[in-house]
């Protein structure tokens, strides 16, 4: 039985004078893709210089590798904005991919193409800036410490947060007797908890990535069936990305990073910067000639490698580190960063997984939501490890208050939950889509072949393996795209975007006056 927080007898008007204030939510998207060469081999050239500089483009970048591309839609209040701005840089970008000697392609899935090596793999360069060698060195402390490979898996992560008015209503009708930010941030990690508890729904409805190459594995050994020679599989995996063979890092485990308040979380990664953990001390901060191979040998680099489905942020001010940033401004929004990218939609995410998103976000954000405990947390990884591996096993059961429990009966009742949510959406913007796209995301929970992993799986076998299959999409997406070209000012928008980007990132490089080991030391002080 759904119960509301915080406004007790109250929640029903207080929802309801909220609905056309939820007009006022902003959305944006982060999407990462690989750049393959004509073999749907990792590209190993330098980010084309059509594309701006990644260091300072607004919304072109990359991530770990100079080949994973990075695509970031402006935050908006218009719920169509951010994949029909996603749509343009997809289009933009795929026409400069084209005119490239070796023609290069958007990798389709989640899971990447052939890699060879891990040393192989090239690591993103940002030029001669402090802050542009700052974020080499921390790249290079990933691949130190947990491997390159690891780091060429791409997803999508949902950024969201609700308007000032929103929560100075709510702020009004509960009687807080907190100050306004720190209503707003102790609400937010009441969201962020339930997502915990919940958000194994989102891999379950939109995990795409049920199987992977085998040059992905480096020659480990894995828990998978074979497809077909050269591809593994789980039968009823859901996301092998969000698993223990994909973006994650167990390492982390002995952090124990509470979201139970700000002050907890932001405490916990502080003192990770800070401490120091043998064997990161062991393999050295420098090479003996002076070269930087980490940023520190303590247990985190900086705040952004602990790694997580959904984090609070805040943008700095003055520049300030994310947790400091956090502690003295608070929450501004969240980053919810659990989607697979979907091998069979050209820009890999679809309408119904930010209409979902919205619906659960507000259900989190409403649910009463208790501190989570050691046991509580144990739990919940675990029901997450349970979907991605086999959420579609015909007997799935998960983790109710230590009890196993039938998988399809809690879906539904999470969705009756949601039910209120996805009316009041629809009542602030005047369309049925939330309604509708619940009821549809819902026969996937009695009918698991719905779910984009059955179908990728399907997919897969009938074209051979995963590499044919995801290779086969991107080069029809590509042609897609390059079928739909930007019109004339929206391109020359896209080209004036890319001259400033690059003459940012030379002002920045001129601009230094200080050297990089201080420019680290500031980092940190």
């Amino acid at each position: 039985m759904l119960t509301f927080s915080c406004c007790g007898k109250e929640s029903a008007q207080v929802l309801a004078a909220q609905t056309q204030l939820l007009r006022g939510i902003q959305r944006g998207y982060e999407r990462e893709c690989l750049r393959v060469d004509t073999k749907g081999k990792l590209a190993l050239t330098f980010h084309p210089s059509g594309l701006g500089s990644k260091l300072t483009h607004p919304w072109i970048t990359t991530d770990y590798s100079e080949a994973l591309l990075e695509f970031i839609t402006p935050p908006s209040a218009d719920p169509a904005f951010p994949l029909d701005f996603l749509r343009e840089i997809h289009r933009f970008s795929a026409a400069k991919l084209d005119t490239l000697a070796d023609k290069e392609v958007m990798w389709a899935g989640s899971m990447p193409c052939i890699l060879s090596q891990d040393k192989d793999i090239p690591l993103a360069d940002y030029g001669t800036s402090n802050s542009a060698k700052m974020k080499v060195v921390y790249r290079e402390g990933l691949g130190l410490r947990y491997g390159r490979h690891m780091q060429t898996i791409a997803g999508a992560h949902y950024n969201w947060s609700l308007p000032q008015a929103f929560w100075e209503h709510l702020h009004q009708q509960c009687q807080s007797k907190l100050s306004l930010q720190d209503f707003i941030s102790e609400r937010y990690f009441g969201l962020i908890r339930n997502f915990l508890r919940f958000g194994w729904l989102v891999p379950y409805l939109f995990g795409a990535s049920p199987a992977i190459c085998e040059s992905f594995l480096q020659g480990r050994k894995v828990d998978l069936e074979t497809l077909v020679p050269g591809t593994f599989y789980g039968p009823y995996a859901t996301s092998l990305r969000m698993s223990d063979m994909g973006y994650q890092n167990r390492a982390q485990d002995k952090l124990h990073v509470s979201f139970n308040s700000l002050v907890e979380y932001t405490t916990a990664l502080e003192s990770a910067i800070r401490t120091p953990d043998p064997y990161y001390a062991e393999l050295g901060v420098k090479h003996a000639d002076g070269h930087w191979q980490q940023l520190s040998a303590n247990l985190l680099q900086v705040e952004n490698e602990f790694y997580a489905g959904i984090r609070p942020k805040r943008v700095g001010r003055h520049g300030e580190r994310p947790a400091k940033a956090l502690r003295t401004y608070g929450v501004e929004y969240i980053e919810m960063r659990l989607f697979d990218l979907n091998p069979m939609v050209d820009i890999g995410i679809l309408p119904e997984q930010n209409n979902f998103a919205d619906v659960l976000l507000l259900m989190c954000l409403f649910r009463d939501s208790p501190p989570i405990s050691a046991r509580e947390q144990a739990e919940n990884d675990d029901n997450k490890r349970r979907i991605v591996n086999r959420g579609r096993q015909p007997d799935l059961h998960l983790l109710v208050h230590n009890r196993e429990q039938p998988f399809r009966p809690i879906a539904h009742a999470l969705f009756d939950d949601m039910a209120p949510f996805a009316e009041m959406l629809d009542a602030a913007y005047g369309t049925d889509r939330y309604v509708a796209t619940m009821a549809s995301l819902q026969q996937r929970i009695d009918n698991p072949d719905l779910t984009p992993s059955a179908q990728v799986l399907a997919a897969a076998r009938d074209a051979g393996g995963y590499f044919k299959f995801a290779k086969q999409m991107a080069e029809q997406h590509h042609a897609d795209l390059l079928a739909d070209p930007l019109d004339a000012a929206t391109t020359a928008r896209f080209e004036a975007s890319v001259v400033d980007s690059l003459a940012e990132q030379k002002a920045l490089e001129a601009s230094d006056k200080v050297s990089f080991e201080d420019y680290v030391a500031a980092y940190y002080r």
